[in-house]
């Protein structure tokens, strides 16, 4: 296969990020659009280069392929949140949330709860699926701005899903660079214990200045319909003890989501014993639409369903696609290489490794591939350098898999927006906990603090 320069193939990736920016920022489009605008210009360029068309289909079929079971999970997803709602699950979260939280802590709250739910089932995507939209239906009924509500959840999803031994990210973080597990975990505290502080600070005064200003005079009435149109009690609680339950004896995503919606659906048939099987089957498929008569609590319960999920799985296989390109062909491995092989110091490893990380973010847009590629390529030199793995697998934690939750075009900064309806720009400066996480790991590089090396 061909080589490309250092030069023509920075030029590429750099006019590639361009064109998705400026087609996202300035003429804020949805991000399938510049992202497919971008592979069919590097699809060209990659025959006029001399590449053979099969290595380009090759490239696009290798980067599906890793997408294929989030795909999946997906659209099961969206299934779970249409048929949470059809049962009541979600409106019963909230009505327990509006008698339980004071308005003033709402925002730190969200926080802390997401990331003691993500810890227990090391999953950020289930968090925000489920929870985190019962929570963010309690945060705009009081007003509080709905950027700051989902930058809450999604900085609570991300802390648990990094932290839980359940997590496929944290597991695959370990396994890239052949550490332990555990020791990872542990390892990773040094930059994320800093992180979730520095954010909880943040959530708490940001929290209580919306405080001021949360219209409290919705809520008895927000309540009072929940009650009256859905079946509100404690019974539907039932799918999310189950969720802990398959979480704790390590059921995988896919299983675990097909058990909750089954169940969810006996509870749908309980509740409503005159639904028909065809309605359900629509719910599954064209989500819930709320019908309570108030535009604003129908406005946050019509959702879900797996046509819901369709834009998203869209991006996700232009996006795969782009980066299997870019991978087969070598572009990545052209840049990364070189700043591997250059590096003198811990400092300055640490640092390349999470700019590689967000750079693989911002080029491919897939979580997994911030962390494999940046791995491989930065392994031996932190081997030569006599860093532990540990040292290593935080750095692409810190730099990857957090990251790809507030780029636009990223695989989970798509299904946080998709699932909030809030645009990825509009909640990204307030997912503090990703954008600490970097900021700390970088300090703990040159300052040495946290940083472990071989024996």
């Amino acid at each position: 296969m061909k080589k490309v320069s250092i030069l023509e193939t920075s030029t590429v990736l750099v006019l590639m990020l361009v064109i998705m920016g400026i087609g996202v920022i300035k003429f804020k489009l949805s991000p399938q659009t510049p992202v497919l605008l971008v592979l069919g210009l590097i699809t060209m360029w990659a025959k006029l280069r001399g590449f053979e068309w099969e290595d380009i289909n090759q490239g696009i079929k290798n980067g599906i392929e890793t997408g294929i079971i989030p795909i999946f999970i997906f659209i099961l997803v969206g299934a779970l949140i249409s048929v949470w709602v059809a049962a009541g699950i979600i409106p019963t979260l909230m009505v327990i949330g509006f008698k339980l939280i004071n308005v003033a802590w709402f925002v730190p709250s969200v926080f802390i709860v997401c990331s003691l739910v993500g810890t227990a089932v090391g999953s950020a995507f289930t968090v925000m699926s489920t929870v985190g939209i019962a929570f963010f239906g309690m945060g705009v009924t009081m007003g509080v701005n709905p950027a700051l509500v989902a930058g809450a959840i999604i900085s609570g999803a991300i802390f648990g899903d990094k932290c839980s031994p359940l997590s496929e990210s944290t597991n695959l973080s370990a396994a890239v660079v052949d550490a332990d597990l555990f020791d990872h975990i542990k390892n990773l505290m040094w930059s994320t214990v800093p992180a979730f502080v520095g954010a909880l600070i943040l959530f708490t005064i940001m929290g209580m200045g919306e405080a001021k200003s949360a219209d409290m005079s919705k809520i008895n009435q927000t309540v009072a319909i929940l009650e009256q149109h859905f079946n509100v009690n404690f019974w539907v609680i039932i799918p999310i003890a189950l969720m802990f339950i398959c979480a704790w004896m390590r059921v995988p995503a896919v299983p675990t989501l097909f058990i909750n919606i089954g169940v969810s659906v006996m509870f749908v048939f309980i509740g409503n014993p005159q639904i028909t099987v065809t309605k359900i089957a629509s719910i599954i498929e064209n989500g819930f639409i709320s019908k309570t008569g108030n535009i604003d609590v129908d406005q946050l319960l019509t959702r879900g369903g797996i046509a819901s999920m369709m834009g998203t799985v869209a991006l996700i296989v232009v996006t795969l696609s782009l980066g299997g390109i870019l991978v087969h062909l070598g572009l990545i491995e052209q840049i990364m290489a070189p700043i591997a092989q250059r590096l003198n110091s811990d400092g300055k490893l640490i640092l390349a490794v999470i700019a590689s990380a967000i750079g693989v973010n911002l080029f491919i847009g897939e979580q997994f591939l911030s962390v494999i590629l940046p791995g491989k390529a930065f392994k031996p030199t932190f081997e030569r350098s006599g860093l532990a793995n540990v040292t290593l697998s935080r750095a692409l934690e810190d730099g990857g898999t957090v990251i790809n939750y507030i780029v636009p075009w990223g695989v989970a900064g798509t299904f946080a927006a998709n699932t909030f309806h809030v645009a990825t720009l509009s909640y990204l400066p307030f997912v503090f906990f990703s954008l600490l996480s970097p900021v700390f790991s970088i300090l703990n590089g040159f300052t040495g603090i946290g940083i472990k090396h071989r024996n």
